[in-house]
Protein backbone atom coordinates (compact mmCIF):
# COMPACT_ATOMS: atom_id res chain seq x y z
CA UNK A 1 0.00 0.00 0.00
CA UNK A 2 1.44 3.39 -0.93
CA UNK A 3 0.25 6.84 -1.79
CA UNK A 4 0.91 9.20 -4.63
CA UNK A 5 3.90 11.47 -4.23
CA UNK A 6 3.00 14.99 -3.18
CA UNK A 7 5.36 17.96 -3.42
CA UNK A 8 4.96 21.31 -1.73
CA UNK A 9 6.70 24.68 -1.80
CA UNK A 10 9.62 23.28 0.24
CA UNK A 11 10.13 20.60 -2.43
CA UNK A 12 8.96 18.08 0.15
CA UNK A 13 8.19 14.65 -1.28
CA UNK A 14 5.41 13.02 0.73
CA UNK A 15 5.25 9.32 -0.12
CA UNK A 16 2.50 8.35 2.31
CA UNK A 17 0.29 10.26 4.71
CA UNK A 18 -2.71 9.48 6.88
CA UNK A 19 -4.01 10.66 10.26
CA UNK A 20 -1.21 8.96 12.21
CA UNK A 21 1.92 8.76 10.06
CA UNK A 22 3.76 10.58 7.30
CA UNK A 23 6.62 9.24 5.16
CA UNK A 24 9.04 11.60 3.38
CA UNK A 25 11.59 10.99 0.63
CA UNK A 26 14.52 12.84 2.18
CA UNK A 27 16.85 14.85 -0.02
CA UNK A 28 20.62 14.84 0.40
CA UNK A 29 21.66 17.62 2.76
CA UNK A 30 18.49 17.60 4.84
CA UNK A 31 18.95 16.83 8.53
CA UNK A 32 16.19 14.85 10.19
CA UNK A 33 16.52 16.58 13.56
CA UNK A 34 18.14 19.85 14.61
CA UNK A 35 21.87 19.83 15.37
CA UNK A 36 24.70 22.23 16.16
CA UNK A 37 24.65 23.62 12.60
CA UNK A 38 21.40 25.43 13.35
CA UNK A 39 20.03 24.47 9.93
CA UNK A 40 16.29 23.93 9.74
CA UNK A 41 15.65 20.20 10.18
CA UNK A 42 13.32 18.07 8.10
CA UNK A 43 11.11 17.56 11.16
CA UNK A 44 10.38 21.30 11.26
CA UNK A 45 9.76 21.43 7.51
CA UNK A 46 7.23 18.60 7.87
CA UNK A 47 5.56 20.41 10.77
CA UNK A 48 5.23 23.51 8.57
CA UNK A 49 3.73 21.38 5.81
CA UNK A 50 1.13 19.87 8.17
CA UNK A 51 0.30 23.22 9.75
CA UNK A 52 -0.25 24.84 6.36
CA UNK A 53 -2.11 21.92 4.76
CA UNK A 54 -4.60 21.50 7.59
CA UNK A 55 -4.61 25.11 8.79
CA UNK A 56 -3.68 23.98 12.28
CA UNK A 57 -3.48 26.57 15.08
CA UNK A 58 -0.71 26.34 17.68
CA UNK A 59 2.04 23.76 17.76
CA UNK A 60 2.02 20.70 15.49
CA UNK A 61 2.86 17.31 16.98
CA UNK A 62 5.49 15.27 15.14
CA UNK A 63 7.47 12.33 16.47
CA UNK A 64 10.80 11.27 14.97
CA UNK A 65 10.84 7.48 14.61
CA UNK A 66 14.25 6.94 12.96
CA UNK A 67 16.98 8.96 11.25
CA UNK A 68 19.12 9.05 8.14
CA UNK A 69 22.59 10.55 7.84
CA UNK A 70 22.61 14.03 6.35
CA UNK A 71 24.25 13.11 3.00
CA UNK A 72 21.94 10.12 2.39
CA UNK A 73 18.56 10.10 0.67
CA UNK A 74 15.36 8.12 0.97
CA UNK A 75 12.56 7.13 3.29
CA UNK A 76 12.02 8.79 6.65
CA UNK A 77 8.97 7.92 8.76
CA UNK A 78 7.41 10.35 11.25
CA UNK A 79 4.51 9.90 13.69
CA UNK A 80 1.76 12.51 13.51
CA UNK A 81 0.11 11.46 16.79
CA UNK A 82 1.24 10.59 20.29
CA UNK A 83 -0.70 7.34 19.91
CA UNK A 84 1.36 6.24 16.91
CA UNK A 85 4.85 7.18 18.14
CA UNK A 86 5.36 4.62 20.96
CA UNK A 87 3.86 1.88 18.79
CA UNK A 88 6.23 2.70 15.93
CA UNK A 89 9.17 2.89 18.34
CA UNK A 90 8.25 -0.58 19.57
CA UNK A 91 8.05 -1.91 15.99
CA UNK A 92 11.52 -0.63 15.22
CA UNK A 93 12.97 -1.79 18.54
CA UNK A 94 11.60 -5.29 17.92
CA UNK A 95 12.90 -5.23 14.34
CA UNK A 96 9.41 -5.66 12.90
CA UNK A 97 9.90 -2.78 10.46
CA UNK A 98 11.91 -3.87 7.41
CA UNK A 99 14.15 -1.24 5.82
CA UNK A 100 16.07 -1.91 2.60
CA UNK A 101 18.84 0.34 1.30
CA UNK A 102 20.52 0.73 -2.08
CA UNK A 103 24.17 1.74 -2.33
CA UNK A 104 26.47 2.47 -5.27
CA UNK A 105 30.08 1.34 -4.92
CA UNK A 106 32.98 1.51 -7.37
CA UNK A 107 34.71 -1.72 -6.37
CA UNK A 108 33.13 -5.11 -6.93
CA UNK A 109 32.36 -6.75 -3.57
CA UNK A 110 34.15 -10.03 -2.76
CA UNK A 111 30.90 -12.00 -3.09
CA UNK A 112 27.65 -11.38 -4.95
CA UNK A 113 25.75 -11.94 -1.70
CA UNK A 114 27.06 -12.04 1.85
CA UNK A 115 26.46 -11.32 5.52
CA UNK A 116 28.93 -8.91 7.11
CA UNK A 117 29.63 -9.08 10.83
CA UNK A 118 31.88 -6.50 12.49
CA UNK A 119 32.30 -4.74 15.80
CA UNK A 120 32.00 -0.95 15.56
CA UNK A 121 33.37 1.79 17.78
CA UNK A 122 32.12 5.35 17.33
CA UNK A 123 34.49 8.27 17.75
CA UNK A 124 32.33 11.29 18.67
CA UNK A 125 35.20 13.73 18.01
CA UNK A 126 35.20 13.11 14.27
CA UNK A 127 31.71 11.56 14.07
CA UNK A 128 33.09 8.39 12.53
CA UNK A 129 32.88 4.69 13.29
CA UNK A 130 35.64 2.13 12.91
CA UNK A 131 34.94 -1.54 12.15
CA UNK A 132 36.88 -4.41 13.71
CA UNK A 133 36.85 -8.09 12.83
CA UNK A 134 36.53 -9.18 16.46
CA UNK A 135 34.87 -8.00 19.64
CA UNK A 136 36.98 -5.39 21.42
CA UNK A 137 36.31 -3.29 24.49
CA UNK A 138 33.62 -0.66 23.91
CA UNK A 139 32.52 -2.05 20.54
CA UNK A 140 29.01 -2.89 19.34
CA UNK A 141 28.22 -5.84 17.10
CA UNK A 142 27.02 -4.86 13.61
CA UNK A 143 25.42 -7.24 11.11
CA UNK A 144 24.14 -6.52 7.61
CA UNK A 145 23.21 -8.58 4.57
CA UNK A 146 23.98 -7.41 1.04
CA UNK A 147 23.50 -8.64 -2.49
CA UNK A 148 24.74 -7.35 -5.82
CA UNK A 149 21.66 -6.49 -7.88
CA UNK A 150 23.10 -4.60 -10.86
CA UNK A 151 26.40 -3.94 -12.63
CA UNK A 152 26.79 -0.53 -14.27
CA UNK A 153 29.66 0.67 -16.45
CA UNK A 154 31.82 1.82 -13.55
CA UNK A 155 29.80 1.05 -10.43
CA UNK A 156 27.97 -1.75 -8.67
CA UNK A 157 24.50 -1.47 -7.12
CA UNK A 158 24.09 -3.26 -3.79
CA UNK A 159 20.87 -3.95 -1.91
CA UNK A 160 21.35 -3.97 1.85
CA UNK A 161 19.27 -5.23 4.76
CA UNK A 162 20.32 -4.23 8.26
CA UNK A 163 20.10 -6.68 11.14
CA UNK A 164 21.43 -4.09 13.60
CA UNK A 165 21.27 -0.30 13.57
CA UNK A 166 24.68 1.15 14.43
CA UNK A 167 26.21 4.56 13.79
CA UNK A 168 27.20 4.84 10.09
CA UNK A 169 26.89 1.06 9.92
CA UNK A 170 26.43 0.57 6.17
CA UNK A 171 29.06 3.15 5.30
CA UNK A 172 31.57 1.71 7.74
CA UNK A 173 31.05 -1.97 6.98
CA UNK A 174 31.15 -1.57 3.20
CA UNK A 175 34.34 0.46 3.53
CA UNK A 176 35.83 -2.30 5.67
CA UNK A 177 35.47 -4.81 2.81
CA UNK A 178 37.01 -2.37 0.31
CA UNK A 179 33.74 -1.02 -1.12
CA UNK A 180 33.26 2.56 0.12
CA UNK A 181 30.06 4.19 -1.06
CA UNK A 182 30.33 6.63 -3.98
CA UNK A 183 30.96 10.17 -2.68
CA UNK A 184 31.69 9.07 0.90
CA UNK A 185 35.03 10.77 1.59
CA UNK A 186 34.75 10.03 5.32
CA UNK A 187 34.87 6.30 4.64
CA UNK A 188 37.45 6.16 1.89
CA UNK A 189 35.88 7.08 -1.45
CA UNK A 190 38.34 9.12 -3.51
CA UNK A 191 36.12 12.07 -4.44
CA UNK A 192 32.91 13.72 -3.37
CA UNK A 193 29.63 13.88 -5.26
CA UNK A 194 28.87 17.29 -6.76
CA UNK A 195 25.95 17.87 -4.39
CA UNK A 196 27.91 16.63 -1.32
CA UNK A 197 25.63 13.58 -1.11
CA UNK A 198 26.74 9.99 -0.77
CA UNK A 199 25.14 7.36 -2.99
CA UNK A 200 23.20 5.61 -0.24
CA UNK A 201 19.41 5.56 -0.50
CA UNK A 202 16.80 4.23 1.94
CA UNK A 203 14.81 2.48 -0.79
CA UNK A 204 11.94 0.56 0.81
CA UNK A 205 10.11 0.39 4.12
CA UNK A 206 7.63 -2.30 5.17
CA UNK A 207 5.77 -2.31 8.46
CA UNK A 208 2.41 -2.80 10.14
CA UNK A 209 0.44 0.42 10.53
CA UNK A 210 0.51 1.29 14.25
CA UNK A 211 -3.21 2.06 14.44
CA UNK A 212 -4.97 0.61 11.41
CA UNK A 213 -3.02 -2.68 11.58
CA UNK A 214 -2.64 -2.70 7.81
CA UNK A 215 0.55 -3.79 6.04
CA UNK A 216 2.35 -0.76 4.60
CA UNK A 217 4.98 -1.07 1.87
CA UNK A 218 6.58 2.07 0.45
CA UNK A 219 9.33 2.58 -2.13
CA UNK A 220 11.22 5.86 -2.42
CA UNK A 221 12.02 7.09 -5.96
CA UNK A 222 15.73 7.42 -6.63
CA UNK A 223 17.51 10.80 -6.83
CA UNK A 224 17.26 12.41 -10.24
CA UNK A 225 20.82 12.07 -11.43
CA UNK A 226 22.08 10.02 -14.37
CA UNK A 227 23.75 7.25 -12.39
CA UNK A 228 20.87 6.62 -10.04
CA UNK A 229 18.39 6.71 -12.92
CA UNK A 230 20.45 4.02 -14.69
CA UNK A 231 19.76 1.82 -11.66
CA UNK A 232 16.03 2.27 -12.13
CA UNK A 233 16.05 1.24 -15.80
Amino acid sequence: MSKKIISNKNNLQVLHEDNHIIVINKRAGDIVQGDKTGDKPLSDIVKDYIKHKYDKPGNVYLGVVHRLDRPTTGLVLFAKTSKALPRLNKLFAEKKAKKTYWALVKEQPPKTTDTLTHWLIKNPRNNKSTAYSEDISGSKKAILHYKLIKKLDNFYLLEIDLETGRHHQIRCQLSKIGCPIKGDLKYGFDRSNKDASISLHARTLKFMHPVKKEHISITAPLPKDTLWQACED
